[in-house]
């Protein structure tokens, strides 16, 4: 390819098909008509000498090789954007609506900050969360069915970081947690040691966004040579604080989330008699939105609802 003969405005097309993933959204995105987007395209592939797209049911899907090539476009993009016009970001004057997917563990512990932000700088921003079903987000990012992702996702952190610049989404840790016992106050096994017999032989509550009968626990214990009994299983935090505060059930929590679910006084957390690997609570985007001010404005508040929580202050 001879980068002195390339048409830029190729690459402002390529960009918006591979953010909408649709050339009919991205067409209307480029106030450009259908046939110029897939001309635009055609010229682009073949400059380039590679495929890029395919086409599927509900738009097109971009090839490995297109995967690999948008991240560097966008940073060039932004940067000549940013060059001829600086963009800013006024939350009290420029409104902005926003899809968080997140578990209620995450929002009753991060959002009650960024909600008072909200209200003292009188932004006009609006907040909508999204449930959690999966511990993979990365499709509903890919598929720009939420803005923002916020939880533990192993899986998808340790994909994203192997990709490296090369991945279409980006990640920052927001702050870290671990996995505590929650029992009522007055449960049998509360004045005792936990033991892990005593964690076995007792009845259970799963929290499961997918409606999995297992998790983290349980591979632990399979790999132990051990199993426990999963009695009730429901996707919600503040359920199964609601429920084991009671009811004579186990179930574990996140430490971070304890004292959120407002049943503090009605249960204790004890150490877990296994080992399980430390919660990461991450935040996940979308490239697409990498250098938009008003998003880069709400990830801001993100991180400093994270770091309140570290320290222990309460939203002022």
């Amino acid at each position: 390819m001879n980068f002195l003969t390339l048409d830029l405005n190729l690459l402002r097309v390529f960009d918006a098909v591979m953010a909408e993933r649709s050339i009919t959204r991205a067409a209307d995105r480029l106030a450009l008509t259908q046939p110029a987007v897939s001309n635009a395209l055609k010229r682009f592939r073949e400059t380039v000498g590679e495929d890029l797209l395919t086409r599927e049911a509900h738009g097109v899907r971009p090839t490995p090789y297109a995967e690999r090539l948008w991240p560097q476009v966008r940073v060039a993009l932004a940067r000549l954007r940013d060059a001829f016009e600086p963009q800013e970001f006024d939350p009290r004057t420029a409104s902005a609506n926003f899809r968080i997917a997140t578990a209620d563990a995450s929002a009753a512990t991060l959002l009650p900050s960024v909600i008072a932000e909200i209200e003292q700088s009188q932004a006009q921003v609006n907040l909508r969360v999204l449930p959690l079903t999966t511990r993979d987000p990365r499709g509903l990012l890919e598929r720009d069915e939420v803005d923002v992702a916020v939880g533990y996702f192993p899986e998808a952190v340790a994909a994203l970081v192997a990709q490296g610049d090369d991945a279409s989404l980006r990640h920052r840790r927001l702050h870290q947690s671990e996995y505590v016992c929650v029992m009522r106050r007055d449960h049998p096994l509360a004045k005792e040691p936990l033991t892990l017999d005593r964690f076995c032989e007792a009845h259970h509550l799963l929290v499961s966004f997918s409606g999995r009968p297992h998790g983290f626990v349980d591979q632990a214990l399979i790999a132990a040579g051990r199993s426990r009994r999963i009695v009730l299983t429901v996707n919600q935090f503040f359920t199964a604080g609601r429920v084991v505060a009671q009811s004579d059930l186990l179930t574990v929590l996140p430490a971070s989330f304890v004292d959120a679910t407002g049943y503090r006084s009605a249960v204790v957390e004890r150490p877990l008699p296994l080992r399980l690997a430390r919660i990461h609570v991450e935040m996940l985007w979308h490239l697409r939105h990498d250098d938009d001010p008003a998003h880069q404005w709400l990830r801001s508040r993100l991180v400093e609802a994270a770091q309140l929580l570290v320290s222990g202050r309460p939203a002022s």
